[in-house]
C-alpha cells in the first residue's frame, strides 16, 4: 500500500502573500489528516516564502497518528529545527536557498562525505532517512552506502513523460531505479509533480512506500476542496 504525504508549502505560500494568518498551515494538516492522509510534509527554505521556522514547530503539536516529514538542504539553521523538531521522516534535498523548487537529486560521488555525517546524526535521534535521488539505478548503491533508508525517486521527469504521451521509456528508467533501490535495503518514496492523471500508472511500479504530493494536490482542492482532493488520491492509492 503506497502512503500519501500532503505537502503543505503552497497553502503557506498564499498565506504568506498577505499579511494575515489564513489560510491556516495547521488546519490544512487537520483536514488532511481527518480525511485519511498518511503524513504531513513540509519543506522550509532559509527565505521562509512558504513555510516557517514557526510553521515546523507548530504542526510537530498538532500532527497526530501520522507520519511528520520535512524536506530541505541541510544547512546548519535546516539541522537545527530537525532537531528540535524531530520529524518521523528527513528527506535531504540538494536544492539551493534560492530555488524556486526542487530540480535534481544528489549527486552521492561529489557530496556523499558531506552527508554521511547528517545521515548518521539524524539515524542516532531516531529520524528516518531519505535522500531524493534521480532515477539512476547505479547511484543506489551509493545510498546505501551512506545507509540512509530510503531514496525519494525525483519524478519530473516521468511527470512531463506522461504529459507528453510517450512515458514507456521512462517509465522503464523509474521502474529500474525502484528495483535497484530495493535489491541493496532501501526503501522507495517519490514525489514532484505527481498528480491525479499519472499518478496511478507510477504506483503499478511495485513497492512504491510513499508519495509527497504538494503543488497538484493544492491545486485541485481549490475546485475541489481540500477533503475531497485527499479522498481522490487516496483512491487512485487504493487507499479507500
Amino acid at each position: 500500500m503506497t502512503k500519501l504525504s500532503v505537502n503543505l508549502n503552497r497553502v503557506a505560500l498564499l498565506r504568506n502573500s498577505r499579511p494575515l494568518t489564513v489560510p491556516s498551515v495547521t488546519q490544512a494538516a487537520q483536514v488532511c489528516i481527518d480525511a485519511g492522509a498518511h503524513g504531513i510534509t513540509v519543506h522550509p527554505r532559509p527565505d521562509e516564502r512558504h513555510i516557517r521556522k514557526a510553521d515546523v514547530y507548530e504542526l510537530k503539536e498538532v500532527i497526530a497518528g501520522v507520519e511528520y516529514n520535512i524536506e530541505g538542504n541541510p544547512f546548519p539553521e535546516f539541522m537545527d529545527m530537525v532537531r528540535d523538531a524531530r520529524p518521523d521522516q528527513c528527506t535531504l534535498v540538494p536544492d539551493e536557498p534560492h530555488q524556486r523548487t526542487s530540480d535534481h537529486g544528489w549527486d552521492l560521488q561529489r557530496d556523499g562525505e558531506r552527508l554521511k555525517p547528517i545521515v548518521a546524526e539524524l539515524k542516532a535521534l531516531g529520524i528516518r532517512v531519505s535522500l531524493f535521488m534521480d532515477p539512476e539505478p547505479k547511484n543506489m548503491v551509493l545510498a546505501k552506502a551512506l545507509d540512509a533508508d530510503r531514496v525519494e525517486l525525483y519524478t519530473e521527469s516521468y511527470a512531463s513523460a506522461f504529459a507528453n504521451g510517450d512515458v514507456g521509456r521512462v517509465f522503464r528508467q523509474y521502474a529500474d531505479a525502484a528495483r535497484a533501490a530495493r535489491d541493496v535495503g532501501l526503501g522507495v518514496n517519490a514525489g514532484h509533480d505527481l498528480n491525479l492523471d499519472n499518478l496511478g500508472e507510477f504506483v503499478t511500479i511495485p513497492n512504491i512506500l510513499e508519495v509527497s504530493i504538494g503543488h497538484a494536490l493544492i491545486a485541485d482542492a481549490v475546485f475541489l476542496g481540500l477533503e475531497n482532493t485527499v479522498k481522490a488520491y487516496l483512491a487512485v492509492l487504493g487507499n479507500r
